[in-house]
């Protein structure tokens, strides 16, 4: 099959599934790429993490941070709640700012991030970005805005009216009711733009190769599975990634390095027209379409 044809088939298949899909795929060594709409930003929700790792640990390099330096963090309503980490925790805690990075990364623990953005705030974020050439990445919020959405008014037996309302409030310019979902107001990026910081980060020229391997590491010990890696991660292979979830938004992006040296950047980024907070289903499909893309450029 050819590639229009390939594309074109996996936009079909993402659309039976009620799902819209921005996907990109990228050979890191060759440059040859396959996409869906990967020019579209969407809100990044957690995928934000990774450019908040980036410029901690960039920050501890040059020594304007201590990696051991404890924080001391207080659990409820004072940080981001989310379903693991602190912000499920009953008491105050001091916590290291390399162990801070460890639980924001690889348990996307909200608490945990907001308590790095105290030291490093979403402005001087993009601009580290930008000191590395990352482009189309816009950090605006600490994760505690992501928490007062109406999932968080309607609670979890109403959770479908929450999805319905993000569903259907959108506008045809990206706008919406909802802030978290509006790029105007939330964090935001494309399935290249994240594709790009996987590049910088898997291939590092601007990036110091210190900072680099550190947050390599911490997506590699991502805990969270569910979604790509049923289809990325074998014996002969390794997973590397971030996932992200708000409420109808359901994102990953990764690196897939097979032990022939080939790698391969993904990026999926999705929006459910499917009024439901469990859909396991969307995540499977999401990573079918992935690694059928990745099949195809492995193949050329």
């Amino acid at each position: 099959m050819s590639a229009e044809g390939l594309l074109r088939a996996m936009r079909e298949l993402l659309d039976e599934g009620g799902l819209r899909g921005r996907v990109l795929v990228r050979d890191l060594d060759t440059g040859t790429e396959l996409g869906i709409e990967p020019d579209t930003p969407l809100p990044s929700s957690s995928l934000a993490k990774v450019p908040l790792a980036l410029a901690t640990v960039e920050r501890i390099r040059r020594g304007e941070l201590d990696g051991a330096t404890a924080l001391d963090v207080r659990p409820g309503r004072a940080t981001a709640p989310g379903p693991t980490g602190i912000g499920r925790f009953r008491h105050p805690v001091r916590i290291a700012v390399d162990d801070l990075l460890y639980l924001s990364m690889c348990l996307s623990d909200s608490a945990a991030a907001d308590a790095l953005f105290t030291l490093t705030p979403p402005g001087q974020v993009a601009e580290i970005l930008g000191e590395f050439g990352v482009r189309g990445i816009t950090v605006r919020h600490a994760m505690g805005e992501l928490t007062d959405t109406p999932a968080e008014r309607f609670g979890a037996a109403q959770a479908h009216l929450a999805h319905a309302l993000a569903i259907d409030s959108g506008t045809g310019g990206s706008g919406h009711r909802v802030p978290q979902l509006d790029i105007s107001h939330a964090s935001n990026g494309s399935a290249r733009a994240y594709v790009d910081l996987l590049q910088a980060l898997w291939r590092p020229s601007k990036v110091p190769a210190e900072s680099a391997a550190r947050v390599r590491e911490l997506m590699a010990h991502n805990v969270l599975r569910q979604r790509l890696a049923p289809d990325f991660a074998s014996d002969a292979t390794t997973w590397s990634s971030k996932t992200a979830t708000l409420l109808n938004l359901r994102h990953e992006i990764g690196v897939v390095e097979h032990t022939d040296g080939q790698a391969f950047a993904v990026a999926v980024l999705t929006e459910s027209r499917v009024p439901a907070q469990a859909q396991p289903g969307a995540e499977a499909l999401m990573a079918q379409v992935a690694r059928t893309l990745r099949d195809h450029l492995r193949q050329l």
